[in-house]
């Protein structure tokens, strides 16, 4: 094998992760699957995607040894391959919000057209927490919380925030989170928290991101 040979094979085998993440709806399946273990049904679900879409996506992304299989009983989860996988997801959405200002005007865009709050990030919620009066709040589906979860977090998925407001402490400045920046159930539960009264910000990271900043968690 001669240089270019060399070459020519491994930048080939590394295009093939690119390949893989070149596409919406993958970039959305490995966002998803860094909060927990989804099945081919629940991820169909979650994305809106028809299940042979999502089968044929999560082929892709298996082929590209980004994700992995595992099997509980009659179930297949999907899962992703390793923490690298999320760190290149981060990388890629960061380095895309830096370079690419149409992705921070939708994002702006959509929040200003919906809702009214203000956002802290991962430094100072940190902050916040060491002064105390801080309660945090994890929106996400139950699942993912019992997957990991910010320690001493609040588990109220927004579906049923509604309901349970009551047991949130009006006394504290409350900081929910989701799954990341493109996540909408911290918006949403912010913007309800505010109109019931409650001083409360978004997280503008998710889950993950703290979990990999080597933060305080609790897993399953």
């Amino acid at each position: 094998m001669n240089k270019r040979e060399f070459k020519d094979k491994v930048y080939g085998e590394l295009a093939t992760i690119t390949k893989a993440l070149a596409n919406p709806h993958r970039l959305e399946i490995i966002d998803l699957l860094a909060q927990s273990d989804y099945s081919v049904e629940q991820i169909s679900t979650q994305t809106g995607l028809s299940m042979a879409n999502t089968s044929q996506h999560l082929q892709v992304l298996k082929t590209a040894q980004l994700v992995d299989v595992t099997r509980n009983g009659n179930y297949i989860h999907y899962k992703l391959a390793d923490s690298n996988v999320f760190k290149a997801w981060k990388a890629l959405r960061e380095l895309g919000i830096e370079r690419i200002a149409t992705i921070d005007k939708i994002v702006k865009d959509f929040r200003q057209s919906k809702f009214k709050f203000e956002s802290v990030t991962i430094d100072e919620l940190v902050h916040k927490i060491a002064s105390g009066k801080v309660t945090i709040l994890d929106v996400r589906p139950e699942v993912e919380y019992r997957t990991g979860h910010i320690a001493d977090s609040i588990s109220i998925p927004f579906d049923e925030l509604a309901t349970r407001l009551k047991e949130l402490p009006k006394r504290n400045e409350i900081i929910a989170y989701c799954r990341g920046p493109f996540c909408v159930f911290a918006d949403e539960a912010v913007a309800l928290l505010v109109k019931a009264g409650y001083k409360a910000k978004r997280l503008e990271e998710g889950f993950p991101d703290w979990h990999l900043m080597g933060l305080p968690v609790e897993l399953n």
